[in-house]
């Protein structure tokens, strides 16, 4: 199939293109390349998949040097005009969006950034879904939608209607407005709540970077809440042997869907919502110490309070996950962590 993905020179987007290109699809890749956190990771991303960062120049296509199936395009998901067009020329079959502004925090002091990227650009996308045929979009959610409910194990079905933040509340909207687009167009959409990814060529602004990074620099690590959280961390290569499988199977009309009692995961409509996560939440002091364990070292940590936004817990139910796909995350911590340590001595020459 012929495939665009957003969001390429991202952590995830980098390694599901990596994925599909040696399944023999046909990739496009597209990104801003925005600054939110380090760039010369990004273009590292970019360079490890055959690119050449000087070669890369906005609303121009190169190919990897790689792989003769993977092309990519500098281009902001808010330029309707350039999106459009690039649909008109490639001919997409599937659209996997893993583009968008990220973090919960800097959505508290940058709030234009995640409407301009994850409404306005969404939407836009959404709209060349329509006009161009798309067989399935399947998008980046996040377990963030979850907000203050506190009902745990988190299900697709549970109420999604308290976000705690701006971040949160933009992918809650990407839910509703991709209902829209398969209720009123026949698009196929499938959305993916991903829970605290994590792996090689990771975030930066994430846990698992920030506290590797501080643990081999000997510097102290900040715990929020005193450490009194939950994460559901979902290795990286679970993530994207999932994706692999979900763009096979667009979402399908729920003929037992009843509009007086609604399943909020399924429609009348092609529309699915799934949990991507782990389904065994760990707490902050055992994933500390899977870092010192990887890293040989010793955490210094600075308690502090919960940061607005936050939650206290995080963890998936991803019964309808393993019902349909017949598959389940399955990397240990301490065995994705060890791989992520490994990664980070070897990128940063420690």
């Amino acid at each position: 199939m012929k495939i665009l993905i957003t969001g390429t020179a991202g952590f995830i987007g980098f390694h599901v293109a990596e994925k599909l290109v040696q399944q023999n699809h046909t990739i496009v890749g597209i990104d801003s390349i925005n600054n939110y956190y380090d760039v010369t990771l990004k273009s590292a991303r970019l360079s490890e998949a055959g690119f050449d960062a000087n070669a890369i120049a906005y609303n121009s296509k190169v190919v990897s040097s790689k792989h003769p199936n993977y092309s990519f395009i500098q281009l902001q998901l808010e330029d309707a005009a350039s999106l459009q067009m690039l649909f008109t020329i490639e001919k997409f079959d599937i659209v996997i969006n893993l583009a968008a502004q990220a973090g919960v925090r800097y959505s508290l002091t940058h709030p234009a950034a995640y409407i301009n990227s994850n409404i306005t650009g969404f939407a836009n996308l959404l709209e060349c879904c329509r006009h161009f045929n798309i067989q399935h979009l399947v998008y980046a959610s996040s377990s963030s939608v979850y907000g203050l409910n506190e009902k745990v194990p988190f299900a697709v079905t549970d109420s999604t209607n308290h976000p705690a933040s701006l971040y949160a509340a933009t992918k809650k909207s990407n839910e509703l407005m991709a209902h829209v687009y398969s209720h009123l167009f026949n698009l196929p959409t499938t959305g993916l709540r991903f829970f605290t990814v994590y792996g090689p060529w990771g975030r930066p602004d994430m846990a698992p970077f920030l506290f590797t990074e501080a643990i081999l620099h000997h510097k102290p690590i900040k715990v929020f809440n005193h450490g009194d959280m939950m994460r559901d961390f979902t290795y990286i290569d679970d993530v994207v042997e999932l994706i692999s499988r979900v763009i096979e199977k667009p979402a399908s009309i729920n003929k037992n869907w009843d509009a007086q009692n609604p399943d909020a995961a399924t429609s009348s409509a092609a529309y699915k919502i799934y949990n991507i996560g782990n389904h065994e939440p760990v707490a902050l002091n055992d994933f500390i110490k899977a870092i010192e364990n990887a890293t040989g070292k010793k955490a210094t940590k600075e308690m502090l309070p919960i940061q607005p936004g936050d939650v206290q817990k995080t963890f998936a139910d991803i019964k309808e996950l393993e019902q349909d796909f017949n598959f389940k995350p399955y990397t240990p911590l301490q065995k994705g962590i060890d791989k992520f340590v490994t990664w980070y001595k070897n990128y940063y020459k420690i």
